[in-house]
């Protein structure tokens, strides 16, 4: 199983399958290998030999291929530095138009559109009539889509970060889910993503340039 063919159970909304704890798989692409953790199995997604994997993860402990050991052992094996570890939230895809009005742009120079060009493809950028409120949307890892919102300071606290990430629901190109990364310390985000529909589904960590 590749990690487009586990990301693709679990948007049909099937567990994966848990004989083994963790499994390996390919790298999806250049930009970045992958440790993803969904429940009773973790996928290390990276161009690593499966038995140096096994060396480093000799006993079954369900939160190893998470933790800063393993993690700084993949960056040293691979020359790449881990992004983040990330809670993994999911959406499915919401007819008819977003709830607030969105203007597309093109030639955004926000520095949360600079980073989705560095790691997604098919990137779409909205903004809020105020402008004060930004919505990307795109392909991320091993093709999926993915969501990221940003408020500016000054109109946070008045559910905008919440309808954003709702409005992205309805966004989505074609007929698939919505995932979103978010950093577990920005409980604002955690909260504004539940309160749009989101359901966590595993956490994990990109290994990037």
């Amino acid at each position: 199983m590749d990690l487009a063919d586990a990301i693709a159970q679990v948007e049909a909304g099937d567990w994966l399958p848990a004989d083994r704890w963790y499994l390996t798989a390919p790298q999806p692409g250049p930009r970045a290998a992958a440790v993803v953790a969904f429940p009773g199995v973790s996928i290390i997604a990276a161009d690593v030999d499966s038995a140096w994997v096994a060396g480093e993860l000799p006993e079954e402990d369900l939160s190893a291929p998470l933790n800063p050991p393993f993690l700084r052992a993949l960056e040293e094996k691979l020359t790449r530095r881990v992004n983040n570890i990330d809670i993994v939230m999911m959406s499915v895809r919401l007819p008819g138009p977003p709830p607030l009005t969105l203007r597309e742009v093109s030639d955004s120079d926000h520095p949360r559109v600079r980073r989705a060009h560095r790691y997604r493809d098919e990137v779409r950028v909205w903004e809020t009539e105020s402008g004060r409120g930004v919505l990307i949307v795109g392909r991320g890892l091993a093709g999926r889509w993915e969501v990221a919102v940003e408020v500016d300071p000054q109109a946070r606290d008045r559910g905008l970060g919440r309808t954003l990430a709702l409005a992205a629901r309805h966004l989505v190109p074609e007929e698939r889910p919505v995932w979103a990364q978010i950093a577990p310390g920005n409980a604002a985000s955690v909260r504004a993503f539940l309160a749009a529909g989101y359901e966590p589904v595993g956490a994990e960590a990109l290994l990037v340039s």
